[in-house]
């Protein structure tokens, strides 16, 4: 049961990262690709109706994890409580935009929200990619399963490459998604940022999964990331024919077999102790009891086909393009 639940939360984190990705790309691209209030009124509309779904999965990670594996959680979020807390203020920010950005019909007002849309989205971007690689690289932690040291320990180079890693996929993918959700100039400007952005986003993730393998990494974990670069080159040359849902499928593989090359090469360790490896948490001496976590498999068993068919449906009721002329003459200054 232990296993499994470990391979549930990698499951959940690659929806998180899958589906906030994009959302995170779009804000990160708001100033880039919005030349005027109605074009960034069309990027924000392409997530507009999904990106608090998006952070459903986030909530879900972090309350598996919390019951399934409450050592993990409580050494994880109290070692790495600063970037924790500058991600979730992020977040908080970004929630706080989209819903106050409309509010006010003035163009100051806007331009305010829309810095706050942008700035939280990189943060955001930047703290869950720093969290993540921190987990899989370690902690100095104590028997007791305390850090010890400075707070700024989850800060390395490691962990920052890991927060380039994530923006830089979450850049290219948010361009792909404006590629596919858009329509006239605005997709084709997406398009050709997608394609001009790549090959130099991507590097970062590139280098993070190469250094993890040669590290912690196993045959199928290298596998793993072989068809990481695989995926994100044929999504390339997939959006280059303008086939963009081809191209948005192969980045959500890219990101797929990333979770698979980090959480394969993390496991049967849950969060490694760099100060002495007796101090590992593992799956084993972080799990909750059996029962806690038959209980839970049962209510995610009946939980998640809810979820998954409500997030379905919104996106199947939302799938169509956005363009400028679906922008009612209200929000054109």
């Amino acid at each position: 049961m232990e296993t499994f639940w470990f391979c549930v939360i990698a499951l959940l984190w690659l929806g998180y990262l899958f589906l906030e990705g994009f959302d995170f790309g779009v804000g990160m691209l708001l100033p880039v690709l919005g030349r005027d209030e109605t074009e960034r009124r069309v990027l924000i509309n392409t997530i507009g109706p999904v990106w608090d779904g998006n952070e459903v999965w986030l909530l879900v990670a972090g309350g598996a994890t919390f019951a399934a594996f409450p050592g993990w959680y409580a050494s994880l979020f109290s070692s790495a409580y600063l970037p924790l807390v500058l991600f979730l203020l992020a977040l908080i920010g970004r929630g706080v935009a989209f819903e106050y950005r409309g509010k006010v019909d003035g163009a100051r007002w806007r331009r305010t929200w829309d810095v706050v849309i942008f700035a939280g989205s990189w943060v955001a971007a930047l703290g869950v990619g720093l969290v993540l690689t921190t987990n899989v690289f370690g902690l100095p932690l104590d028997a007791a399963g305390d850090r010890v040291g400075s707070p700024f320990a989850a800060i390395t180079w490691e962990s920052l490459l890991g927060a380039l890693a994530v923006a830089g996929y979450a850049l290219v993918h948010g361009a792909v998604f404006l590629s596919l959700k858009t329509e006239g100039e605005v997709r084709e400007r997406a398009r050709a940022l997608a394609l001009r952005l790549a090959p130099i986003a991507l590097l970062p993730l590139v280098v993070l999964l190469l250094l993890v393998q040669i590290r912690f990494g196993t045959v199928w974990t290298y596998a793993a990331s072989i068809a990481v670069a695989l995926a994100a080159f044929g999504a390339l040359a997939r959006l280059a024919l303008r086939r963009e849902g081809q191209a948005f499928a192969l980045m959500g593989v890219a990101v797929a077999c990333t979770v698979v090359a980090l959480f394969g090469a993390l496991y049967p360790n849950v969060l490694p102790s760099t100060l002495d490896p007796a101090y590992t948490l593992t799956v084993e001496n972080t799990a909750s009891s059996p029962y806690t976590l038959t209980v839970m498999t049962w209510v995610a068993a009946f939980g998640t086909p809810a979820v998954l068919v409500y997030q379905g449906w919104t996106y199947w009721v939302f799938r169509k393009r956005i363009g400028t002329r679906h922008i009612p003459r209200v929000h054109v200054p």
